[in-house]
C-alpha cells in the first residue's frame, strides 16, 4: 500500500472477471454489493438528534420544543382526562396531576431531549434532561408515569422504586395508561 498526499478515502474497486459460462453481470453485482454495504453503514450509525429549548408541556409524557412534539421515550403517563383513586379511595384527575408534576419540575427552564427515532405518529422519541436530571426517569421514580416496558426496559427499576415506596399512582389505584386507552376503567364499588 502506498501513501498519497490526498485526503480522499481510497476508492472501492471491484475486480470480477466474467467467465464465458457465467450468467451474471460483474459490474451490476459489484454495484449491488457496494450499495448493500453503504446501506448497512447508514443503518448502524444512526446519529442522535438533540433538541434544546423551553418546552410546552402537553401532558405527562409529551412536550413541545419549537413546534416539535417530543414523546418521552420509555414511559407512559396517565391520559389528560384519566381518573385514578388515592389512598382513601377518592377519585382524582391523575392525568392532570401527572402533567402538572412535569410542568412544575421543569418550571421556566430549558430542557434537552436526545433520541434517534420517531413513533408511528411522527413524534420525536427522546430522553429529556433538565440539566443532568433524566426527566423520564424522574416521572417514573416519583409515580407520575409508568415504565413503558413494551418499548423499553430502561425505567423498570425506577417503577419498582416508586411502587415499593407508594409514590404517586402507586399510593392508590389506577389503570395502566395503555389499558385505559383501550377502554379499561377503574371499577366503582358502592
Amino acid at each position: 500500500m502506498t501513501e498519497t498526499s490526498s485526503d480522499k478515502p481510497p476508492a472501492v474497486e471491484c475486480v470480477m472477471k466474467k467467465t464465458p459460462d457465467s450468467k451474471y453481470n460483474p459490474g451490476l453485482v459489484c454495484q449491488l454489493l457496494c450499495l448493500t454495504l453503504l446501506s448497512l453503514l447508514c443503518l448502524t450509525s444512526a446519529e442522535a438528534e438533540t433538541l434544546t429549548g423551553k418546552p410546552y408541556v402537553t401532558d405527562g409524557d409529551t412536550v413541545k420544543i419549537s413546534g416539535e412534539r417530543i414523546r418521552l421515550e420509555g414511559i407512559d403517563a396517565p391520559e389528560r382526562n384519566q381518573r385514578c383513586k388515592n389512598t382513601s379511595g377518592k377519585g382524582y384527575d391523575c392525568g392532570i396531576v401527572s402533567t402538572a408534576a412535569l410542568r412544575n419540575k421543569i418550571g421556566r427552564n430549558s430542557i434537552t431531549c436526545e433520541g434517534t427515532k420517531r413513533d408511528r405518529y411522527g413524534r420525536f422519541l427522546g430522553i429529556c434532561y433538565l440539566n443532568t436530571l433524566d426527566l423520564n426517569g424522574w416521572m417514573v421514580r416519583n409515580g407520575y408515569a409508568l415504565a413503558y416496558s413494551r418499548y423499553s426496559h430502561r425505567y423498570i427499576s425506577a417503577e419498582q422504586e416508586a411502587r415499593e415506596n407508594s409514590r404517586g399512582l402507586w399510593a392508590g389505584k389506577f389503570v395502566a395508561p395503555w389499558n385505559w386507552r383501550k377502554g379499561e376503567r377503574l371499577t366503582t364499588t358502592p
